[in-house]
């Protein structure tokens, strides 16, 4: 009797578990793969080109209709195939393979998302590896302001627009990887969005712009790929998401794709951390304190808390630099070897020469937060006209920062400084010019009073738009100017910026 009422009870929890999983599942008609997530999600993958052709969510259709597609870059050719595997059986995976590039896509049971990630063995031919999803705006209109070029006309590129007087670009809505969790739009009782993984907080990009590392030999998966984003060295992935509006949940945990058997996957027991204290960063940067890990085939950050202290990510085992950064400016670096399994205390401390000084403008700090128009430059192009204006301008030393162009443009004319001496402190001085990045060869030259100083050679920075398309960032270059001691016979003097292309 008991053995009959065992099997009656596995007869009944099979028969719930078939009930359960109905909608779930895949379908393959001609070159189609259709996924039902059973969470009102359906969505088709083309097997022959590995582009998304379809996402409907409770009916409403997201994919954009034209003839451009979701997909990565500007489409891959990729070879897809499909299959129902996991724990129970409760995963859908599409595999789409194209040379050196795999890309995944993964429905999981009851999830409204489509879960992606890619590896990678070679530089991509394609310049810029990135995830494009071209949703349909009557479906989800409402996103970042400042990137909806719709109805503006080009003012620079084919990427920079100018609507009723303001500028709007792609790059508008653009935040540093460490902060960038998720992006989302919405529409009338429809919403989706990009997250990637609770604990995705390092990134690597293969694109042009600003680019001031080479690429990296081996990427381990899987990995996100959002926007500029090409693959993430951390264990973590992405996810589409749909909701019916609301914002979803950022806690993602991507611990399912250690069962999925994806290419390059490092699972999590095979990885190792870093802990510690970071010393030295004056108090002020509390909060803006970055601990980073990079070797030649993986790169990683942390921020660390209040206290300076920080926990790494899970990193794949090997030797890496690490790095910390005062907000953005590499302030200390030391050599460190991650086991797998294991958790290694390394504390760092600050190296910068912290010299007392006449008078400074700003921090070095990697960063013209603080500065004329910094608040402003990673949402609107420099012409905009809710910018102030760049000059030509003259600035008093002991005047707010904030009156003080973050960027000098040859164009528009020279910068100068007024500042007073005392008596003591006449004679022969050194100026240090702090730069973030610079276009085309641009490098500060001074004039100070009747003295005018060498011309610095040309810098090493990204041939690429800073400023115009919304960063200041590049290589950080300090500039150290040895002013004569006759320049400065009188306790006032004047420093004239004259930019060099």
């Amino acid at each position: 009797m008991r053995l009959q009422r065992s099997f009656l009870l596995s007869l009944q929890s099979l028969l719930l578990a078939k009930v359960a999983f109905a909608a779930f599942g895949f379908t393959t008609s001609g070159n189609s793969i259709n996924v039902d997530t059973n969470a009102g999600l359906l969505f088709t993958v083309n097997k022959a080109t590995g582009d998304i052709t379809s996402m409907k969510f409770n009916g409403i259709e997201v994919q954009d209709p034209g003839s451009k597609k979701s997909h990565i870059n500007s489409g891959i050719g990729a070879t897809c195939s499909a299959t129902r595997t996991g724990n129970n059986n409760n995963y859908i995976k599409i595999t789409c393979e194209a040379g050196t590039l795999t890309h995944y896509y993964v429905a999981r049971y009851n999830d409204p998302a489509i879960h992606m990630a890619t590896h990678i063995t070679a530089e991509p031919s394609v310049g810029e590896l990135r995830f494009i999803a071209r949703l349909r705006r009557a479906a989800v209109p409402n996103g970042y302001v400042a990137s909806d070029v719709n109805g503006g006309s080009i003012i620079e590129g084919s990427d920079v627009f100018n609507l009723n007087s303001q500028t709007r670009s792609k790059f508008y809505s653009s935040r540093q990887f460490i902060d960038d969790q998720i992006h989302g739009v919405t529409g009338n009782g429809i919403g989706t969005s990009i997250i990637k993984g609770a604990h995705n907080r390092s990134c690597i990009i293969n694109s042009g712009h600003t680019q001031t590392e080479q690429w990296a030999s081996t990427v381990p998966s899987p990995s996100p790929l959002i926007s500029l984003i090409v693959y993430q060295t951390n264990r973590t992935s992405s996810a589409l998401w749909f909701t019916t509006g609301s914002q979803p949940s950022t806690n993602l945990n991507t611990l399912f794709w250690e069962g999925l058997s994806v290419k390059g996957l490092v699972p999590q027991s095979g990885r190792g951390r870093v802990i510690g204290t970071s010393s030295g960063v004056p108090s002020k940067f509390a909060g803006l304190q970055v601990v980073g890990f990079s070797n030649s085939a993986a790169q990683y950050w942390t921020r660390t808390d209040s206290n300076g202290r920080f926990t790494s990510p899970y990193m794949k085992p090997g030797t890496y630099t690490m790095t910390l950064y005062k907000a953005e400016l590499g302030v200390a670096t030391k050599s460190v070897t991650v086991t797998a399994g294991g958790v290694l205390t390394s504390n760092i401390a600050s190296a910068e020469d912290n010299r007392s000084v006449i008078w400074q403008l700003g921090d070095f700090d990697g960063t013209p937060r603080g500065f004329l128009n910094a608040d402003k430059i990673e949402t609107m192009h420099p012409s905009d006209a809710r910018m102030r204006s760049w000059g030509p301008a003259t600035f008093t030393v002991g005047d707010s920062i904030a009156n003080f162009p973050m960027a000098v443009f040859k164009a528009i004319g020279p910068l100068t400084i007024k500042f007073n001496l005392n008596s003591n402190q006449l004679g022969a001085r050194t100026l240090e010019i702090a730069t973030t990045n610079a276009f085309a060869g641009g490098r500060p030259q001074v004039k100070v009073n009747n003295w005018t100083g060498p011309a610095p050679s040309a810098p090493n920075q990204p041939n690429s738009r800073g400023v115009t398309r919304g960063t200041w960032r590049g290589n950080n270059i300090r500039y150290t100017i040895n002013i004569r001691e006759h320049s400065s016979s009188s306790h006032s003097a004047e420093i004239l910026f004259i930019q060099q292309y």
